[in-house]
């Protein structure tokens, strides 16, 4: 369960990038929509103390602050806007093991998670390539599954379907709904988040204009207020 009360984030300049967020964030699929510059990423970073922050945020009963950022980070994994903030390895497969050797794991594990994971996102054919050989989408797929292999108690996911072509898009739908964790997603992409929400945080200029059931993702006139349009697949 995620606990945020009175979360407050300004940048340099005074700029405020959320603004007395309260919410309680437990089981299912939670995504935050919203336009460019709402406070999405900025939420997602500062729940796993990457930004200075003002109010509390409560991780499965842990208080996130300087001394416990390491076990929050132990339990909670963040894919980030850009893979290439994920990937620095000479290879993906030392991407994958990466995270799991400083864990500890013995290498036959290792070996069995990344193979795993690998056949799950599709990452066969360039599991031995490093991230700059690789397209935008592959990145993204190879991202994602740098922090799956990590098996996090709850899961962050930033943009998850960006550069993604439509069997790409469509394995990490299928994957998203099939895992038996909370998750909280940041998306521009309403249809993806029609198809796997349990329910749906509307940010704008840093502030939750509604937290709700996915019916959200429906209405019309609270999300072009917002700046938002319906999703795809119910335009005309």
């Amino acid at each position: 369960m995620i606990e945020i009360k009175n979360l407050s984030v300004t940048y340099e300049g005074n700029i405020k990038a959320l603004k007395n967020i309260n919410l309680t964030i437990d089981e299912g699929c939670t995504m935050i929509v919203g336009q460019n510059g709402s406070g999405k990423s900025t939420l997602l970073q500062t729940l796993v103390g990457l930004n200075k922050f003002d109010g509390e945020i409560i991780i499965n009963q842990i208080p996130v602050n300087k001394t416990t950022i390491k076990n929050i980070r132990q339990i909670v994994g963040l894919v980030f806007q850009n893979p290439d903030h994920q990937l620095f390895m000479s290879s993906i497969y030392d991407d994958l093991a990466f995270g799991l050797i400083n864990q500890g794991l013995a290498q036959p594990e290792i070996k069995q998670r990344i193979e795993t994971i690998s056949k799950e996102l599709s990452l066969e054919s360039f599991i031995n390539r490093s991230a700059h050989q690789l397209s935008g989408g592959q990145k993204r797929m190879a991202a994602i599954a740098s922090v799956l292999i990590m098996q996090p108690d709850i899961l962050l996911l930033d943009e998850p379907s960006s550069f993604l072509d439509p069997k790409g898009r469509r394995t990490v739908i299928q994957l998203l709904q099939s895992l038996h964790k909370p998750m909280l997603i940041a998306t521009h992409d309403l249809d993806m988040a029609l198809d796997i929400a349990d329910k749906v945080i509307l940010l704008n200029d840093g502030e939750v204009m509604s937290y709700r059931n996915k019916d959200i993702l429906l209405d019309q006139q609270l999300l072009e207020e917002n700046g938002l349009e319906l999703p795809y697949r119910y335009q005309r």
